[in-house]
C-alpha cells in the first residue's frame, strides 16, 4: 500500500504541483500499525468519488491487517452524531469523519479524543480533531470558475456567453465552492451571463437539471459544477442534445476526477477541465489512510494538512491518472 501512495503522489509531482504531504510521503519510513479498528463516517455513499475513496481506504487497511467500518449519514447531522457515538462505544482506534455540519459534531468528537481515539476530519476545519485534511473550498470554486472564464474568453472574446452553475447550497462547504465559481466568472469573464443556477449533487440531479435548463436556454455554452456527479449528469444531457457531434465552444468545468470525467475527456466529450483535489479518488483514499496511520504511529502532523488543487485537461489527463 505504501508503494501505491508514493506512486500516486509522484504522479502529482510530475504535473508540477508538489504539496507538503508529497515530500513527506516519499521520505517517510514510518510503518503502518496493524490490528486497528477504523470507523469512517461519510455524508453519503451515493457520490461515486466518496464511494471509491472508502473502497481504497478499506483495501489499504486490509493489507495492513486493520479493519474498516464505513457508515453514511445521508447528510443528516443527528445521524452522524449517533454514528460517531457508536464508533466510540464499539472501541474504534481511529475515526475518519467527513462532517455534514462540523459544529454539530464538535462535542461528540471531543468525547472520542477524550477516549484516546484518533479523530481525522476530512474537508472541514474542526477544533476537536487530531488533524484536519482540508481544502479551501472557495479557492477551489475560484479555480473552477477561472478555468471556465479562460475558455469563455478564448472562444467568445467580447461576445456574450450563457453559463449554467450546478451547485449544492444545502452543504456549507459546497456553497463556498459555488460562491468561488460565481465570483471568478464575474471578475474574469464579465460578458458571461449565468442564466441558471440549480442544485445537483449526483448524476441524476445533474441530468434532470440540465435537461430542464436546456429547454429554456438552448444556447448554453458553459456548465460549471461543484462536483463530479453534477458534471456527469450535465455531460449526459449535452450528449442527448448534440448527439455524437461535440461543438468545440461548449464545455463543462468541475472538480472530482471521476471515471466518467476521465472517459468524457478521453472520448472528446464535453468535460474540458476537472480541478482534481490531491489526485483521483483512489489516490485520495491512499493519502488520507496513510496520514491517519502515520499519526497513529506517533508521527507529528500539522493540525491543518492542506491539499493541492490540480487542473486536469485532456492534455495532461493520462499523466494524472497513472497511479
Amino acid at each position: 500500500m505504501k508503494k501505491l501512495v508514493v506512486l500516486g503522489l509522484a504522479a502529482v509531482m510530475a504535473l508540477g504541483a508538489p504539496f507538503s504531504v508529497c515530500a513527506a510521503e516519499e521520505e517517510t519510513t514510518v510503518e503502518h500499525p496493524s490490528g486497528l479498528k477504523i470507523g469512517c463516517a461519510v455524508q453519503t455513499m451515493s457520490n461515486q468519488v466518496w464511494a471509491q475513496q472508502m473502497e481504497e481506504i478499506t483495501k489499504d487497511a486490509k493489507e495492513d491487517g486493520n479493519e474498516v467500518t464505513v457508515v453514511e449519514c445521508k447528510e443528516n447531522a443527528n445521524t452522524q452524531i449517533d454514528q460517531i457515538e457508536n464508533f466510540i462505544t464499539s472501541g474504534m482506534d481511529v475515526i475518519i469523519v467527513q462532517p455534514v455540519d462540523p459544529d454539530a459534531i464538535e462535542e461528540v468528537c471531543k468525547e472520542a479524543l477524550d477516549s484516546d481515539i484518533e479523530v481525522v476530519c476530512w474537508d472541514e476545519k474542526m477544533e476537536n480533531s487530531s488533524f484536519n485534511w482540508v481544502i479551501e473550498n472557495y479557492d477551489l470554486g475560484v479555480e473552477i470558475g477561472t478555468q471556465a472564464a479562460d475558455f469563455i474568453n478564448e472562444k467568445f472574446g467580447d461576445k456574450g456567453c450563457e453559463v449554467v452553475v450546478l451547485g449544492y447550497p444545502q452543504t456549507p462547504i459546497l456553497l463556498e465552492r459555488e460562491n468561488g465559481i460565481l465570483d471568478a466568472l464575474k471578475e474574469k469573464a464579465p460578458n458571461a451571463e449565468v442564466v441558471a443556477n440549480q442544485p445537483a449533487i449526483d448524476t441524476t440531479e445533474g441530468l434532470n437539471a440540465m435537461e430542464t435548463i436546456l429547454q429554456s436556454h438552448p444556447d448554453v455554452k458553459v456548465v460549471c459544477c461543484i462536483g463530479g456527479g453534477g458534471a456527469t449528469g450535465a455531460n449526459e444531457a449535452l450528449k442527448g442534445t448534440y448527439g455524437s457531434e461535440v461543438p468545440d465552444d461548449i464545455g463543462i468545468f468541475s472538480t472530482d476526477l471521476t471515471d466518467e470525467a476521465i472517459a468524457s475527456m478521453q472520448n472528446g466529450e464535453f468535460d474540458r477541465c476537472v480541478v482534481a483535489i490531491t489526485g483521483n479518488a483512489f489516490v485520495c483514499g491512499d493519502v488520507i489512510y496513510d496520514l491517519s496511520m502515520r499519526y497513529a504511529a506517533g508521527e507529528k502532523l500539522d493540525h491543518e494538512v492542506y491539499r493541492d488543487l490540480i487542473p486536469v485537461t485532456p492534455e495532461n489527463l493520462e499523466e494524472m491518472i497513472t497511479k
